[in-house]
C-alpha cells in the first residue's frame, strides 16, 4: 500500500513530506505533490508532518478520492 496526497495539498503546497521521506518518493507537480505508489515504503513520516492532513493511505481512500492515486500513478508514468 502506499500513501496518497490528496486536495488540500493543491492550495498549501507547503512541502514538509517531501524532506521528511526517507525514500525521496515525493515530487511536485503543477497542481500538487504526489507520491509514487510504485516506490512509497507505507512509513507514514508524510503524514505526520502534512499540515493540512492532506495524505491519505490508499487503502482508506472514498471513491470520490481515488482520482487522487490516479493522479499520482499518471505523473509518475510520464517519468
Amino acid at each position: 500500500m502506499a500513501f496518497v496526497i490528496l486536495d488540500p495539498c493543491g492550495p498549501e503546497k507547503s512541502a514538509e513530506c517531501v524532506s521528511v521521506c526517507p525514500v525521496d518518493c515525493i515530487e511536485e507537480g503543477e497542481d500538487q505533490f504526489y507520491i509514487d505508489p510504485d516506490v512509497c515504503i507505507d512509513c507514514a513520516a508524510c503524514k505526520a508532518v502534512c499540515p493540512v492532513d492532506a495524505i491519505e493511505e490508499e487503502y482508506d481512500l472514498t471513491p470520490d478520492q481515488e482520482v487522487f492515486l490516479e493522479k499520482a500513478e499518471e505523473f509518475f508514468a510520464n517519468r
